[in-house]
């Protein structure tokens, strides 16, 4: 086992393996240029669904692990994970019926009378719901109190060889950032702005992926509304558009009129880590420029499903490293 691992990148998947990879009895400390709440994992509207990851035959174990640890986590009820009711909206009944969905301990096709104008199916579903601001303070704790610590360099890593040695494994968890660090041409943004609106007593979510209002969703937290979204595949700029605004109230008013004239609290930028297939895995790197190679697992390109994914994806990460 190496004397040292470094995990490039401090968002939910970074913590999430520093957290395991401390609990395998690896010495962790997290290079970063933005804490969880300051990077794309505080924006997300957090829940368990796998939206826009692929391949699905390795997206679903991922989850389904995930799903194993949040609904031990649900019972604890301090950490910012609790189950929410959903409700699914399809334009036409997939055929066949996504996998995830059986995944879930409760879920059930939606009656006819439980839809929206405009659809013609849809699933209600019981989901973990990840409250950001107190999970990913949970998750930071815990990575702390396992013994990992936190460097906030005064610039990003730009080349793996400024950390690379011979008794250090590297785990890259940059997300987009490793569009630049690796010159994988696979990755790519999905911006996505969110609407936080007071609460109006609401006390379930709705969401369309693809049918006639996608993308959009109506998300209940404890103490505000998420409401979304857009999933613009290639878009950098993080300035939010106030008519993009403007037409997220509209869609989240037509799925849920609870919402009708919430007070607009926060409106918010994420880009999403896009990718044609979420990549797990070893690389020996050569050594270069006079610097020593080394071994590097990348956990990056979990598109909108980061949190849904987390868990499963830090254990392949273990794994990967006892075999390094």
């Amino acid at each position: 086992m190496p004397q040292e691992t470094v995990v490039l990148g401090c968002g939910v998947s970074g913590l999430t393996t520093g957290i395991r990879l401390l609990e395998a009895g690896h010495r962790v400390r997290i290079l970063t240029d933005k804490l969880p709440l300051q990077a794309t994992s505080g924006v997300a509207p957090a829940i368990w669904h796998p939206y826009r990851a692929f391949p699905e035959e390795k997206v679903v174990p991922w989850a389904r692990r995930t799903l194993e640890v949040f609904y031990d986590l649900a019972e604890k009820g301090d950490v910012g994970i609790s189950m929410l009711t959903m409700l699914e909206l399809f334009e036409h009944q997939p055929e066949p019926e996504p996998l995830w969905i059986g995944l879930l301990r409760t879920g059930r096709r939606a009656a006819p009378e439980e839809l929206p104008a405009g659809f013609g199916a849809g699933y209600v579903l019981e989901i973990p719901r990840i409250e950001t601001p107190v999970y990913l303070p949970w998750l930071l704790r815990r990575f702390e109190d396992l013994g990992g610590s936190i460097q906030q360099p005064l610039r990003l890593v730009s080349d793996f060889s400024e950390v690379l040695a011979p008794d250090r494994l590297v785990v890259n968890c940059t997300g987009l950032g490793a569009q630049p660090l690796t010159g994988d041409p696979e990755v790519f943004p999905i911006r996505g702005q969110i609407v936080r609106v007071s609460h109006t007593g609401l006390t379930s979510a709705v969401a369309d992926e693809e049918g006639p209002l996608s993308v959009a969703y109506v998300i209940p937290r404890d103490h505000d509304v998420i409401l979304g979204g857009t999933a613009e595949r290639g878009e950098w700029d993080l300035t939010p558009d106030p008519a993009v605004t403007e037409e997220i109230r509209g869609k989240a008013e037509r799925l849920k009129p609870e919402v009708t004239g919430a007070e607009v609290l926060e409106v918010r930028v994420g880009l999403r880590p896009g990718r044609s297939a979420v990549r797990v895995e070893r690389e020996e790197l050569a050594a270069k420029n006079g610097s020593p190679g080394g071994v590097v697992i990348h956990n990056y390109g979990h598109g909108g499903a980061g949190y849904t994914l987390s868990w499963g994806c830090a254990e392949d990460v273990v794994r990967l490293a006892e075999e390094s």
